[in-house]
């Protein structure tokens, strides 16, 4: 190659070169600046107090006590720990959108001479940081702000400055029992009828234990307790004359729950208008609730009752005894004696007995015998039997050594015995192909 060629071609390639730099440094001076500034930097862990002074000399002060935040003014409250927490992460990493003016001499034209919120947070060493938060900005899209000691004037986004203005009904804890739903021990519900009591087992289960032991449907007794927890007091529209609907209205329900801390009452009033009213041992006042919670305790013990004949669930049992026949679980197999049987047919029969349940409890019930049902489950650690009667055209079963009797409907009986006659042995398998 011409050497003098060469010489042109590195030359062009460099100036190449410079041109793609500088044009990448031309693009690159026109991306916009971040200007977010950091205003605060403080550990969550290191709040002890906020604070809160406004304009109009209300005061909101929150301290942190054993690990929990109350409210000490004005009144003292119980706090909602979640709603607190926000403001803490709003403040414990606070950013300015921008600095308005460097070094501002007079404040009164952001309204931070007399400021809209002076919030001083103390920390566990006993130090202090503050901010101050004027009027908002024309645009209103945020507010001036400023930390004392510091020339410069900032702006904050306008859900900044919301999220910190609160009142203390805001922040405090508006639940009408306040018990730890993880170590609740008991539930008493004195409602329709005679008064129940739920307690748990050796399994953490639900269970009956008053007026007698009865087996409880948990799934009832964790939405009872679920709607408890929910159940809270209503400071956006608060009824002024809820005391006074309180007091005329019939009492429907007291329930009341115990956890590690003691024990806690509610007591519930319904209105001829379906309106529900309720009054805390926890907390003063009486408050209108939410429908859902009032109806949630507008029942009776057999509500609460498990309906089901077998505990055994979503477990599969390992042998059922039926009709005179016995299937046992062996491997994936089940087993007749030496015979293999058709699983799917053995899976239909355990299906009915699963969903088999009372339509209505009774006191008596008898009549000729119709089923008896073995059901051994959890490796014969848990084995269920049932009989069933019929006495006329109504069915009746009885679980072994339990006083309950359960009315059952007539085609649910039927079903299970033609899902019992339906069982067969499985097909041969095919003999293998010669090869």
């Amino acid at each position: 190659m011409n050497p003098k060629g060469l010489f042109i071609a590195l030359g062009l390639l460099v100036v190449a070169g410079g041109l793609v730099l500088w044009s990448n440094k031309k693009a690159d001076s026109k991306k916009p600046a971040d200007t977010t500034v950091k205003m605060l930097t403080i550990p969550d862990a290191d709040f002890q107090e906020i604070r809160e002074k406004k304009v109009t000399g209300e005061v909101l002060d929150l301290r942190r006590e054993d690990g929990k935040w109350r409210i000490t003014e004005p009144a003292p409250l119980a706090a909602d720990q979640d709603a607190v927490g926000s403001m803490v992460t709003s403040l414990s990493a606070l950013n300015a959108d921008k600095v308005i003016e460097d070094n501002a001499t007079d404040l009164k034209p952001y309204g931070l001479d007399t400021p809209t919120l002076d919030i001083v947070i103390t920390k566990k060493d006993g130090k202090t940081s503050e901010v101050l938060i004027g009027d908002d900005v024309p645009t209103g899209s945020g507010a001036y702000a400023k930390l004392p000691g510091d020339p410069r004037v900032f702006t904050i986004g306008s859900f900044v400055k919301t999220g910190l203005d609160k009142k203390s009904d805001d922040l405090r804890d508006k639940r009408l029992l306040t018990f730890d739903s993880d170590k609740l021990t008991r539930v008493e519900l004195q409602a329709k009828g005679s008064a129940v009591e739920f307690g748990k087992n050796g399994s953490n289960e639900w269970q009956i234990v008053k007026p007698q032991p009865l087996r409880a449907d948990s799934s009832q007794v964790d939405s009872l307790v679920g709607k408890l927890k929910d159940a809270k007091m209503d400071l956006t529209n608060p009824d002024p004359d809820a005391a006074k609907k309180f007091g005329e209205a019939p009492k429907i329900a007291t329930v009341t729950v115990a956890d590690s801390s003691g024990t806690q009452t509610l007591e519930v009033h319904k209105t001829k208008d379906n309106n529900y009213y309720a009054k805390s041992s926890a907390v003063p006042g009486v408050f209108k609730i939410a429908t859902d919670v009032g109806d949630a305790l507008d029942k009776s013990r057999d509500d609460f009752r498990n309906k089901k004949l077998f505990d055994f669930g979503f477990s599969d049992p390992n042998r059922v005894e039926i009709k005179g026949a016995t299937y046992t679980k062996s491997g994936d197999k089940w087993m007749s004696g030496a015979k293999t049987m058709d699983n799917t047919s053995v899976q239909n029969l355990i299906d009915k007995l699963r969903e088999f349940s009372a339509t209505k409890f009774v006191e008596q019930g008898g009549g000729d015998p119709v089923l008896n049902i073995t059901v051994a489950s959890n490796g014969d650690k848990r084995v269920e039997k049932v009989a069933v009667k019929k006495q006329g055209d109504r069915y009746f079963a009885q679980r072994e050594n339990e006083p309950s009797i359960y009315e059952v409907d007539g085609k649910a009986v039927d079903d299970i015995q033609k899902a019992a006659a339906d069982v067969k042995e499985a097909a041969p398998e095919a003999p293998a192909k010669k090869k």
